[in-house]
Order: structure tokens, then sequence, then C-alpha cells
């Protein structure tokens, strides 16, 4: 009868503290595991922190492009991650032949492969493309008013005669891809980010 009375009052036997000891035990247990967890957090974050790319490293990832001093018909070469890029203000004429090419008429035909692929709507006149010819990685010639641009008006390789139109697409010779385009987008009219 006294272990039945010891028992009623939360007690056992033996000295223990009955049903309620177990989720006491539980509780403490969440909390340790729980500041164990944040320990190790604050431990390894300046480790994991110091896998992330340094500043300079970042600031190479994008490069911005003030598009004011380029004149209609010209283009420039900006470095962005180590490669030459081409920015090109096309003329009228230039955005004319470039979007009455059929990708069916092209050595590659895969997208993007029409003019309005290549560039963005509402700054057709804008053309950005990486500036390394896609046969054996040459830089072509057509940025300078007095460079060789080829057939189409675009891009030529001296190298091997690959030749690339307005839109950066290769046109002949033994170039196998047309010119990629690197992800860039307009901060304003007249400022553009690659990267």
């Amino acid at each position: 009868m006294a272990d039945s009375a010891a028992a009623t009052m939360g007690h056992s036997a033996t000295g223990g503290h009955g049903p309620t000891d177990g989720t006491k035990r539980d509780f403490l247990g969440l909390v340790a595991g729980a500041g164990g967890a944040v320990l190790v957090g604050a431990l390894a974050w300046p480790f994991i922190d110091s896998l992330n790319p340094s500043k300079d490293v970042l600031a190479l990832s994008s490069t911005e492009v003030d598009l004011t001093p380029i004149a209609e018909g010209s283009a420039i070469t900006v470095m962005w991650r180590g490669k030459p890029t081409f920015v090109r203000h096309r003329t009228a004429k230039e955005i004319a032949e470039a979007k009455a090419v059929k990708p069916s008429e092209l050595i590659d035909p895969s997208a993007p492969a029409t003019d309005a692929e290549r560039t963005k709507a509402g700054h057709e006149k804008w053309l950005v493309v990486i500036g390394i010819c896609t046969h054996l990685g040459c830089i072509p010639l057509g940025n300078k008013p007095t460079d060789q641009r080829g057939e189409y008006g675009g891009w030529f390789c001296p190298c091997h005669g690959s030749q690339y139109d307005t839109s950066g697409r290769v046109r002949h010779g033994p170039a196998p891809a047309n010119l990629a385009l690197p992800p860039y987008a307009f901060e304003t009219d007249t400022k553009i980010k690659i990267g």
C-alpha cells in the first residue's frame, strides 16, 4: 500500500521522480542538442564563408558598359571574365539584313539563331557577343573601321576565313557555331551590365 501511495504522489518506491522524469530529460536533451548545433554552425561558418569567391573575383564576374561613345556602325571590345566581348551599335541597314536571314540558311541554325533571339527587345540596334571564333578560339576582326568584316558585314576571322554576319552568326568557313551570347541586361538606355 505504501508503494501505491508513493506512486500516486509522483514518487517511485526507489526515490525517483516518476512519469515526469522522461519529459524533463527529453526537454534537456533537445536544449543541449540545439545548443550544440548552434555552436557547430558558429564554428563552421568562417570556414564555409572562406570558400566563397573574393570581392575582386566577384567584381570581374560582371562588366558595365557605357554605350554613349559607341557611334552607329561601330563596335568596341570589352573584357568580361577574361574574354573579349564585342558590343556593336548596328545601323538600320545591318539590322534589316540580319532580320532577313532565315535560320535554315545558316551553318548553325540552332537557337538562338534569329536576330530577335540574339538581341534584346526594344534595343535591337545593340548586339553583344563573345568575340572568340568558334573554330579554334581566335579573335575575329571587325570592330575597328579599318578591319575586314567579310562578305556579311559582321566579323572576319583571318586564321581560317570564318565569316560572321551582323548578328554574330557564322555564315562561311570552318567555324561550326555562331558567336556565343553573354548574359547581359540594359540598366538604362545607354548602359548595359554584362554578367
